[in-house]
Formats: structure tokens, C-alpha cells, sequence
């Protein structure tokens, strides 16, 4: 049996401690959701003596979660879809053809990176209102896609680096055009860096609050981030309840990630050796 250095021990310790400091939390919710209030008021951190779902029932029934879970899923779809496009066709543009300010335009992509959405809301808010978007999934949906388009586009570019020039050549040699070359060649190689960035983005809308709150204020097209702070300050002093609705809420992107977790790491490495 091999040995393990000290250095390694210490690795694996510090990774340890940093996934129990992770999963605390969501323990410490799922726990609480399934815990009578009774017993919550005598026993606030140890694990429940009986499991209970009726907090679960009673979130589905009195609140409208499942609305604020449509709207939320209506912009995530039609976000990442939207970024996924234009990112996929700027990324292969940066990537493979020659023209006159491409390293600009990429350098100016991925500077957007770094821009705080905060600083965009006013003039946004102010552009919007002018055109009529107010509370409309077409104009939260281009804001969401176009925050997180930048990330995609640096992300796609590098990996479309690393595809070899040969499978280029050999495509146009047979008389592939350059969407063709992007759609049978690049996008079926490309799948692990894909599969990473519907996920990241996913997250990112599925659980933005400062741009739902702003530019949907329409009580019917509340997304669930905007729900749940409405419905934790209804229901502040009954913990179990509110935690019942915060494993709802996190049940959609845990499922995502678990899907495609395989893909994941390939993804973010994706690009970093050639």
C-alpha cells in the first residue's frame, strides 16, 4: 500500500474541511424542513426524531412557489439559449477566422467580465422604460443573456483554439461552409465546455435578485428568487416553513448540476492543455 506524504495529507484535509464547511448548510436546511415546529422550538440544530413533509405541502399550497419556479425557468431557458447562440458563433469568428480588430473585440469581451451589473441598472432602467420593457420576460431575458454572454464567449473561444486545424482544412476540402464546420465539426467536439456553461449560467439567472426585482415588477411575472424574499418575510418566525421553501428552490439547479456533473470539471478545463 502505498504512502501518503504529508504534503498530500494536508491537501486532502484542507478539501475535507472545506466540503463539510459546504454541505453544513444545506444539511443543517434540509434538516430543519424536515422537523416539526414543536420540535424545532425545543432542538434548533440536532437532527429530527421524525421526518415530516408537511412543511413541503404547505409551501406548495399556500404560496405561489410553482409560478415563481415557471417564470424563473422561462428565463433561464430563454437566456442561456440566447447567450449559448451568440456566444457559439462570436466564439468561432475570435477563434478561427482573420479580420481587422479581433483581438480588440475579444480583449473588449472579456473585460465586460469584470463590470459590475450594478452600474449598468440606471441606464438600463431608464432605456427600458423608454422602450417598453418594463416587466416583460423579452427584455429581462436579452439583460440576463447579455450578462452572461462575455464569460461564454472567453470560454468557447479558448476551447475552439485547441480544436486541430486539420479537421478545418479537411471540412472545407470537402466543401463545408464555415456554419457547417461549426455545427458538425467544432459544436459535437465542444460538448463538455457547453454542458459547463448551460449549467453556470443556469445558476446565475436561476438565482439573480437584483434584475428580477427591477425590471419585473409584475406581481404575475415574479421569479423565484423575488418570491422567496416575499415569502420570508411572511413567514420569518416559522424557520421550518421557510426552509422547506428554500430546498424547493434549490431542488431544480441540484438536479442540473448532478445530470451533468460528469461533464463539468472536463469543461472548466477545457482549453487549458492543447
Amino acid at each position: 500500500m502505498r504512502s501518503l506524504s504529508a504534503d498530500t495529507i494536508v491537501k486532502q484535509a484542507v478539501m475535507l474541511f472545506a466540503a463539510f464547511l459546504a454541505l453544513v448548510p444545506t444539511g443543517f436546511m434540509i434538516m430543519t424542513a424536515l422537523k416539526p415546529d414543536e420540535e424545532y422550538a425545543l432542538d434548533k440544530i440536532g437532527p429530527p426524531s421524525r421526518l415530516v413533509l408537511e412543511h413541503f405541502h404547505a409551501v406548495l399550497a399556500d404560496s405561489p412557489f410553482l409560478g415563481w419556479m415557471a417564470n424563473s425557468a422561462v428565463l433561464v431557458l430563454g437566456s442561456v439559449l440566447l447567450s449559448t447562440v451568440v456566444s457559439c458563433l462570436a466564439a468561432y469568428a475570435i477563434a478561427t477566422m482573420s479580420f481587422r480588430g479581433r483581438d480588440a473585440l475579444f480583449f473588449t469581451s472579456t473585460t465586460l467580465m469584470a463590470v459590475p451589473p450594478v452600474v449598468m441598472i440606471v441606464p438600463l432602467f431608464v432605456l427600458y422604460t423608454r422602450l417598453g420593457l418594463i416587466s416583460t420576460y423579452t427584455g429581462a431575458v436579452i439583460i440576463y443573456a447579455g450578462l452572461i454572454t462575455p464569460f461564454s464567449v472567453y470560454l468557447l473561444t479558448t476551447f475552439f483554439r485547441t480544436v486541430p486545424r486539420e479537421l478545418f482544412e479537411a471540412a472545407r476540402m470537402d466543401g463545408a461552409g464555415s456554419f457547417t464546420i461549426l455545427w458538425r465539426v467544432v459544436l459535437p467536439l465542444s460538448l463538455p465546455p457547453l454542458l459547463t456553461l448551460m449549467v453556470v449560467n443556469s445558476l446565475f439567472v436561476w438565482n439573480d435578485l437584483l434584475i428580477a426585482i427591477i425590471f419585473l415588477q409584475d406581481d404575475a411575472k415574479r421569479t423565484l428568487m423575488a418570491g422567496i424574499s416575499v415569502f420570508q418575510g411572511r413567514y420569518n418566525n416559522q424557520v421550518p416553513l421557510t426552509m422547506a421553501g428554500m430546498v424547493i428552490a434549490s431542488a431544480p439547479m441540484f438536479i442540473l448540476y448532478v445530470l451533468f456533473q460528469k461533464h463539468f470539471i472536463r469543461g472548466l478545463m477545457a482549453g487549458s492543455l492543447k
